[in-house]
């Protein structure tokens, strides 16, 4: 998982506040891949899959990254970024994601990760750049968006059940309109994720119409690093599980 919002963003002004609250979200993933990291090594028995403790946590910092993507599409077209620095910037994200895909490969052979959150991201910036002008109709366009894939699993799993196949394999899965999830370390399609991504540029917008200085306005003490971590997020986050596998690697070639 990851989250990289705002990097469609011009330079003039920072918006420490948006740099601050993905920082936490930085923070939460690599507190929630570093447990997970334990698990896989045998250190630290944990159900990823099925506890919920751990299932809510991973939705709950999806959906923060993805509100923080949004709020920064807002900042990018408050500020009418040009499509050459949002494509220059799209396609390190697209690279970034196949670079997700050939490592998790060779990790995890048979849930290797082909449709994540950097997969995701690649797709729903480029519907988001270009509804941005639907104002206030992004709110409900978000709840639509957040809604489908539960009305796709009724319709599949009944009156369009014939389609549920060609829905539920990879060529049409990252959709997310499926009756069952797919055997991945990571997935997160474009429904319902886009709803939260609309979210975070609706409300972006409407604060930098009324209120700009929540966003903009200074961060202190603590505020200060996560603002730095959040305006590195996709280093970061291409560099810590890396870094900490090969951490856990050589702890167990030490031990041995």
């Amino acid at each position: 998982m990851a989250g990289h919002g705002g990097w469609s963003t011009g330079a003039a002004v920072r918006y420490d506040r948006v740099d601050a609250l993905r920082g936490v979200a930085m923070v939460w993933m690599t507190l929630f891949h570093f447990s997970f990291d334990l698990s896989h090594f045998g250190y630290w028995a944990q159900d990823f899959r099925g506890d919920a403790f751990w299932t809510v946590q991973r939705t709950l910092i999806v959906s923060l990254f993805l509100f923080c993507a949004g709020l920064g599409q807002a900042v990018a077209w408050h500020r009418g970024v040009g499509g050459l620095r949002f494509g220059r910037r799209w396609g390190q994200i697209a690279g970034c994601a196949l670079l997700v895909t050939a490592g998790s490969y060779l990790m995890f052979p048979r849930s290797f990760i082909y449709f994540g959150v950097l997969h995701g991201m690649a797709v729903m910036l480029l519907v988001a750049r270009a509804t941005a002008g639907w104002g206030r109709w992004l709110w409900l366009a978000g709840l639509l968006a957040v809604l489908s894939p539960w009305a796709a699993g009724w319709a599949l799993s009944g009156p369009l059940s014939t389609w549920a196949a060609a829905f539920d394999g990879r060529a049409l899965n990252w959709l997310g309109w499926v009756t069952r999830k797919p055997f991945t370390e990571d997935y997160v399609p474009v429904f319902p994720w886009l709803g939260v991504m609309w979210w975070g540029m609706a409300c972006g917008q409407g604060l930098l119409a009324r209120r700009p200085a929540w966003l903009a306005g200074p961060v202190g003490g603590a505020g200060r690093p996560l603002a730095a971590l959040g305006r590195y997020s996709l280093g970061y986050y291409m560099l810590h599980q890396p870094v900490m596998i090969g951490a856990f690697l050589l702890i167990g070639w030490l031990r041995t």
